[in-house]
């Protein structure tokens, strides 16, 4: 019952970041406990024969591990000049308040007062993108290999100028990341070090300038396994009470 329960948990996550942009589901995994061993297989049943099938009985179950998967999520439209999405490989690198460097799929990107690129929180993109003073906000552009450049009528109103360029950064094993909110992950030792690259080269994934990557949670996969592992539980709770009425008859034997 602790399993399916830490299953429906981890279901309501995805579920309730469907919408998302840049989520990545997390698939729970169980593995089976310890199991006391009454009779070992092969144990000698005579001089010339063995026992073929030993008798084993298992302790339940736990929760292994809790896998993201990195499926391409589905692109959206939104028109807006500052919004990006990977398609493919990689993830953008942001860095933090203190200093410290993470890494998100989300591309809803905005513009500070100084005219840095940063995420919806604050974070500054990795490497800088300053606009110029006196840009053109609709006359953004961003190019599939990560280029951005933009019009400023002061210095020339035909031709776009570059201000920057985007990178990604892929990893040997990407759901070794951790979580740590807002979108973001961090390294670990089970991730390996980042591999940074030019969007669409070596590897790395295209830019897709005025799209979103949504979440990539089936809604309908979801509730197919919340309804599985709501069953779950209450057959497991059927057999807690099935075995305490077992054990009430075999008490009640001596009265």
């Amino acid at each position: 019952m602790i399993g399916q329960q830490a299953n429906i948990d981890n279901i309501s996550n995805n579920l309730a970041n469907v919408n998302t942009a840049g989520y990545k589901k997390v698939r729970a995994e169980f593995e089976d406990l310890l199991y006391q061993t009454v009779k070992t297989a092969g144990t000698p049943a005579t001089e010339d024969t063995v026992v073929p099938v030993g008798i084993q009985l298992g302790h339940g179950v736990k929760v292994a591990a809790t896998q993201r998967m990195f499926e391409q999520g589905p692109l959206q439209n939104t028109e807006n000049v500052y919004d990006m999405a990977i398609q493919g490989d990689g993830f953008f690198r942001v860095q933090m308040y203190d200093g410290s460097l993470a890494y998100t799929r989300d591309g809803s990107f905005k513009v500070d007062e100084n005219g840095r690129m940063v995420t919806s929180n604050g974070y500054w993109v990795q490497p800088d993108i300053i606009m110029p003073e006196g840009f053109l906000p609709e006359k953004i552009t961003v190019t599939q290999d990560g280029r951005v450049s933009v019009v400023v009528p002061q210095i020339d109103p035909d031709t776009p100028i570059d201000v920057g360029q985007i990178e990604l950064y892929r990893f040997p094993n990407p759901a070794g990341l951790t979580s740590v909110g807002e979108n973001l992950f961090k390294v670990t030792n089970a991730s390996g070090d980042p591999i940074g690259g030019r969007p669409g080269y070596e590897g790395m994934g295209s830019i897709a300038h005025k799209f979103l990557e949504m979440s990539n949670v089936s809604v309908v996969k979801e509730m197919v396994d919340l309804i599985v592992a709501q069953r779950a539980y209450e057959f497991n709770s059927r057999t807690i009470q099935t075995s305490d009425n077992m054990l009430q008859t075999a008490t009640s034997l001596k009265r």
